[in-house]
């Protein structure tokens, strides 16, 4: 096998990303250093003027801490709007809301929405359940204080990229079955959600760059605190565990085609349409995970596209 198998297949406009992406070898050794050494993003000046940034402590799930959720709100916008529940990406084990405000704060903007992007415990301090609950608690306040955030409670969605659409897929779970809430649609931007890939046969081309296999297993093994693979897990950590995806709110899903995650994304996409729920599914060639953050690729470009177009479609969808 040569130094890089699927090295070939990256699309040109996207190989300078790769050296803004340097591959860690996460483990419980290296995990400090790497929650250390976050990506500062550019911001936009004109959003940073224009959109409110709110940093509130609400009530975390039952005997659990307080959970630290950033509300973004335009701040011409006049009465309830529309908003999307946010839940950040990095394996289950890096990142936080404040991470994503570069990104917020345009998207908020542009889509003339609220978004509340949810602080989550990380593992492997926190195994699952502890991080869906705290994301289904950002729920819950929402609903019960609607008017602090600003936000239409009949018309709140959720979405997360990475991990954070695996945990975005496992609370549409969590609220089909509890029956408490109601979900617009579901969001998922190369979600990771499925801990058998790590025991599956091993895609030929995919998974080589940014979020490799040995991540993976890494990840999987501090969120569920067993093997990956192993028998019983539920579908609140590994939503492609889940028996039935019928009922699942309107679904979006984008990855690339040399994303780790390629195969479950697919999969997911294709149970869901087979359940009755209307699903949308992007693949990119050429694109690895974390593709979308190239401001000048053009496979980047309509990526983000495709998803502020969807997402503007739901937020604006009829009740």
């Amino acid at each position: 096998m040569t130094e890089s198998y699927s090295r070939h297949l990256v699309d040109p406009e996207l190989a300078p990303l790769l050296e803004l992406f340097p591959q860690t070898a996460l483990s419980h050794e290296t995990l400090a250093a790497a929650r250390a050494n976050r990506m500062a993003m550019p911001t936009d000046p004109a959003a940073d003027v224009a959109v409110a940034c709110e940093r509130l402590r609400i009530a975390g799930p039952s005997g659990a801490p307080e959970v630290e959720v950033l509300c973004y709100r335009p701040k011409s916008a006049e009465g309830p709007l529309a908003s999307i529940l946010h839940i950040h990406g990095g394996g289950y084990v890096l990142g936080d809301a404040e991470s994503m405000g570069a990104f917020h704060k345009p998207m908020a903007l542009e889509l003339n929405c609220a978004i509340v992007s949810v602080d989550y415990r990380l593992a492997p301090e926190t195994k699952a359940p502890g991080a869906v609950e705290d994301c289904y608690a950002a729920l819950a306040w929402l609903n019960a204080h609607p008017d602090i955030a600003g936000v239409d409670a009949r018309r709140i969605g959720v979405m997360g990229e990475s991990a954070g659409g695996g945990l975005a897929a496992a609370l549409a779970l969590l609220v089909r079955d509890r029956g408490e809430y109601a979900l617009a649609f579901e969001h998922l931007i190369y979600p990771m959600l499925d801990d058998r890939t790590c025991t599956n046969e091993p895609h030929p081309f995919a998974g080589e760059f940014v979020w490799n296999a040995a991540n993976n297993r890494f990840g999987w093994m501090a969120l569920i605190g067993a093997p990956a693979g192993s028998d019983d897990i539920s579908p609140y950590a590994a939503p492609a565990r889940a028996e039935s995806l019928a009922g699942l709110p309107p679904t979006f899903i984008s990855t690339g085609a040399l994303d780790l995650f390629v195969d479950e994304d697919v999969d997911y996409a294709r149970r869901l349409m087979r359940a009755g729920v209307p699903t949308e599914l992007h693949v990119y060639p050429g694109a690895f995970h974390g593709f979308d953050f190239a401001s000048g690729a053009d496979v980047g470009g309509r990526a983000r596209r495709d998803s502020l177009a969807a997402l503007a479609r739901f937020l604006r969808q009829p009740l």
